[in-house]
């Protein structure tokens, strides 16, 4: 006998955008893991904990690094690999032991989650569940009341860590667009919107559905380094009737 994983998406951030199954499964979890960076505390931890269970062990997973060494990095990928690795190993002790691990994702955890990390390592030895979130993308633009797509539009999302010319390519390629990890990119990401022609249709949205939620159009906005929660928005639906 062995335990079941479960992903459990918890949302974008609005405790009230937790799915009525994620909070059922939560509430017969024996464990419930949660990742944050070392010395600070998981968001999706703070969106989810009013459904933990009484008794139920919390295994804080904590990355060695996140962006301090530049992710392209031989180190960085060497560092963050084995810490997926020892990560899983933990988890599978307990699963081993019969309980029923959750693993907590914001947004989707099959969407730029870290939870598909321990996944595709343990959900070819244990039974596994995914759980589908609200993700970041839709709630932002639901926050911001921006139609994304319609009709025959094509929605592109795109990591900001991609290059300047690739990023100006698939922007000018698409009708929509989503751009995700912002940060330090945003410069690069306002000159790629420039060069595509996307520029005046941007949207910044800065910790979509939490509270403090802020929204500009991008050409509004400085350069200064983005917040981890933060996206932006190209909308599509350009022919709107």
């Amino acid at each position: 006998m062995t335990g079941r994983l479960i992903g459990v998406g918890v949302g974008p951030g609005d405790p009230e955008l937790i799915t009525l199954k994620a909070v059922r499964a939560l509430g017969a979890a024996d464990v419930i893991a949660h990742f944050a960076k070392a010395g600070n505390s998981s968001h999706a931890r703070a969106i989810a904990s009013a459904h933990f269970p009484p008794g139920a062990e919390e295994v804080p997973l904590l990355y060695p690094v996140t962006t301090e060494i530049p992710h392209r990095d031989d180190a960085y990928r060497s560092a963050i690999a084995a810490f997926y690795d020892a990560s899983a190993a933990a988890l599978a002790e307990r699963l081993m032991a019969g309980q029923t691990v959750a693993v907590l994702s914001e947004g989707d955890p099959l969407f730029y989650g870290s939870y598909m990390h321990l996944h595709v390592r343990l959900a070819p030895r244990f039974p596994t569940q995914v759980i589908a979130g609200v993700t970041g993308m839709s709630g932002c633009w639901s926050t911001v009341g921006a139609p994304i797509a319609q009709g025959e539009d094509v929605l592109m999302v795109l990591p900001g860590t991609l290059d300047e010319d690739a990023l100006t390519l698939r922007l000018a390629q698409a009708d929509a667009a989503v751009i995700m990890k912002v940060g330090r990119n945003l410069p690069k990401i306002r000159r790629a919107l420039e060069r595509a022609g996307r520029l005046e249709r941007a949207i910044y949205v800065e910790r979509g559905t939490m509270a403090g939620c802020t929204h500009i159009p991008l050409a509004g906005r400085d350069d200064a380094r983005a917040p981890y929660f933060a996206i932006v928005l190209v909308p599509g639906w350009e022919g709107a009737a």
